[in-house]
C-alpha cells in the first residue's frame, strides 16, 4: 500500500470515528448534505478523497466543528503526497522547479535512478526544453518554457556545493532513447561525460547486457534516506513511510551494484555519442 493510500485510509477512519461517536448512520449523513449514498462509505474506506467542504460539513454534522482545522491539515498533508501535474502546472512549471530546488538544498545525499531520460540536474538547456515542452503539451501547463528551463539550470548549481553528494544511476537506454533531435542528444551525452568527473557526483550506467535483479519500472529520487519522490505520467508522489523508503533504497542499491562507473561509464557514453553522430544512427 502506498503512503498516499495509507494516509487517505487513516483520514477516512478518523471521519468514521466522528460519525459513529455522533451516532449517525452513513445514510443519514449523506442525506443531510445531498450526497450520493455511497459517498460516505467511499470516503471512510479510503476510496475517495474528501474536499475541504466535505470535511467541514462532516465535522459540523457530527457536532465536532473544533476538529475542522486538524482534519483540513490532514487533508493538506494527504494532497501534498499526490499532486496531479495538471493541477501543479496550472500556474506554470517554474513552481515545480523551485520546489525541487528547495528539496535539493535541504538534502546532503541525493540518489536518483532513471530508466528512460537524463536526470534534471544533469540536463543541458536544449534537452531540458524538449522534456518540459512535452509537459506543456501533455498536461496543459501554462507556457513558461524559457523561465522553467532557466530554473532547471539554476538548480544545477547545487552540484558544486561543498558537502553534497549525488549518486546517479541510469540505464543504458537513457543514452540512446531519441527523446530529442540527434544534435541535442549528442550535446547532452557530452555533458553527462563531463558530469561524471565532478567531485560531488557518482554517475553509473547499467549496460544493456546486465541482468536486472529488480525491474526498472520507473525513475525515482531518494533524499537523505528520508523520503522518496516519484513521478508517474500524471502525478508526483511523495513517499515517507519507512518501509516504502527502504524498498526504494534497496532497489537503488541493487541498480547501483550492476552499473559501471568512471571510464567504463564514459566508454558507454562515448559509444552512444558515436552512434548518434553516425548518418545511419548505428
Amino acid at each position: 500500500m502506498s503512503t498516499y493510500q495509507r494516509a487517505r485510509e487513516t483520514l477516512g477512519l478518523r471521519l468514521r470515528e466522528l460519525r459513529r461517536d455522533a451516532r449517525l448512520t452513513g445514510q443519514a449523513l449523506a442525506g443531510t448534505h445531498g450526497w450520493h449514498r455511497t459517498k460516505v462509505y467511499k470516503i471512510e474506506s479510503g476510496k475517495q478523497t474528501p474536499s475541504d467542504a466535505d470535511v467541514e460539513a462532516w465535522a459540523t454534522s457530527c457536532g465536532t466543528p473544533e476538529q475542522v482545522p486538524e482534519l483540513i491539515a490532514a487533508l493538506r498533508s494527504l494532497e501534498g503526497q499526490y499532486v496531479e501535474f495538471r493541477r501543479m502546472f496550472r500556474r506554470g512549471m517554474v513552481v515545480q522547479q523551485q520546489t525541487f530546488a528547495e528539496a535539493e538544498a535541504e538534502a546532503e545525499v541525493i540518489r536518483n535512478f532513471e530508466s528512460c531520460f537524463v536526470p534534471g540536474l544533469l540536463q543541458t538547456p536544449e534537452y531540458a526544453a524538449h522534456r518540459l515542452r512535452e509537459a506543456i503539451t501533455a498536461d496543459g501547463a501554462h507556457n513558461d518554457l524559457a523561465a522553467s528551463v532557466a530554473a532547471r539550470m539554476a538548480r544545477q548549481q547545487i552540484l558544486y556545493a561543498p558537502g553534497r553528494r549525488f549518486h546517479f544511476v541510469m540505464t543504458e537506454a537513457v543514452l540512446r532513447l531519441r527523446l530529442c533531435p540527434p544534435d541535442v542528444l549528442a550535446g547532452q551525452l557530452e555533458k553527462l561525460s563531463v558530469a561524471s568527473t565532478l567531485r560531488t557526483v557518482r554517475l553509473g550506467v547499467i549496460p544493456f547486457e546486465r541482468i536486472y535483479p529488480v525491474a526498472p519500472v520507473h525513475g525515482f529520487w531518494v533524499f537523505d534516506d528520508r523520503w522518496v519522490s516519484v513521478e508517474t505520467l500524471t502525478a508526483a508522489l511523495t513517499i515517507t513511510q519507512r518501509p516504502e523508503v527502504n524498498t526504494y533504497l534497496s532497489a537503488f542499491t541493487q541498480f547501483a551494484e550492476i552499473a559501471v562507473y568512471g571510464h567504463q561509464a564514459r566508454e558507454l557514453i562515448e559509444r552512444a555519442t558515436a552512434e548518434v553522430a553516425s548518418p545511419t544512427g548505428t
